[in-house]
């Protein structure tokens, strides 16, 4: 069986196919859709944080890619997500159409970039601990693990001091490696929860038709059908990525071959760390 994984926002912005026609069409879409042309990096839709203009670039990558691979006939049996991979994922199950996958990205992005500008907020990666450990770190800092990438893998989300004081307590518990990098939100944390009034009127504007291809999420690796969807796409906001138990569900139920659908490798190479543990 075949796996389309589709990443999250990439950290940073990252070459295009410009002389791609195909990708050309994905990228005037955005624009018309969202007022950002991924060919038109630094300069396009400025107004928008650095935060929203990846993602956009991240869904524009992944939608290419997604409808160039079915052009190629290299279909999926099975499609996964991570993070704001949820959107163009969503498209590649024809739950919806590319245009819905970028419009949520940007209103759902911008939404949440809103946060931003009443707090500080940082990402934390921490690599080398186990959970438990960094369970207690982020408990006694005020700040939540967001992403549970492998089982030393992790990225922390909170108040920029907070993460930055947690990092120092990871690093002085035995981690061998910490970076931090501003964000707009701690997305995946129960922080979120004060604007999910907000997200809820969003997501429910849009309408959702049954996958086509499955589609398991990354909480409790259920597949999405249209009526839980919308539900979904907000808590999914406030609650962790669990992308080592994802992976390994994925290959308990027959998967057999993985294709990272977008910008980067960075799920390819969680594998192949989860892989060596096994």
């Amino acid at each position: 069986m075949i796996c389309w994984m589709f990443p999250g926002q990439p950290i940073a912005f990252a070459d295009t196919p410009s002389d791609d026609p195909e990708f050309k069409k994905t990228a005037l879409l955005c624009q018309k859709t969202t007022g950002f042309n991924p060919l038109e990096i630094h300069t396009s839709a400025s107004a928008l944080s650095q935060s929203v203009r990846l993602q956009l670039l991240g869904s524009c990558v992944s939608l290419h890619r997604a409808n160039q691979l079915t052009r190629q006939g290299s279909g999926a049996d099975l499609l996964a997500e991570h993070s704001m991979g949820i959107y163009p994922a969503l498209s590649a199950s024809g739950s919806i159409d590319n245009a819905t996958a970028l419009a949520l990205t940007w209103r759902i992005g911008v939404s949440v970039a809103e946060m931003g500008l009443q707090r500080e907020y940082a990402l934390g990666c921490v690599i080398g601990l186990t959970c438990e450990v960094l369970e207690t770190i982020a408990a006694n800092n005020g700040i939540y693990i967001a992403n549970h990438n492998t089982s030393r893998h992790f990225l922390l989300a909170g108040e920029r001091e907070k993460v930055d004081a947690a990092l120092v307590e990871a690093m002085a518990s035995g981690a061998f490696s910490i970076s931090s990098f501003p964000c707009d939100a701690p997305l995946h944390t129960p922080l979120i929860e004060e604007i999910t009034g907000k997200l809820q009127r969003i997501v429910a504007e849009y309408n959702f038709l049954e996958p086509r291809i499955p589609l398991v999420e990354h909480i409790a690796q259920t597949t999405l059908t249209a009526a839980t969807i919308p539900r979904f796409l907000v808590e999914e906001l406030c609650r962790p990525v669990y992308w080592e138990t994802t992976y390994c569900f994925l290959r308990s139920h027959g998967v057999t071959r993985f294709q990272e659908v977008g910008v980067g490798s960075a799920l390819s190479k969680f594998n192949r760390w989860i892989d060596s543990e096994s």
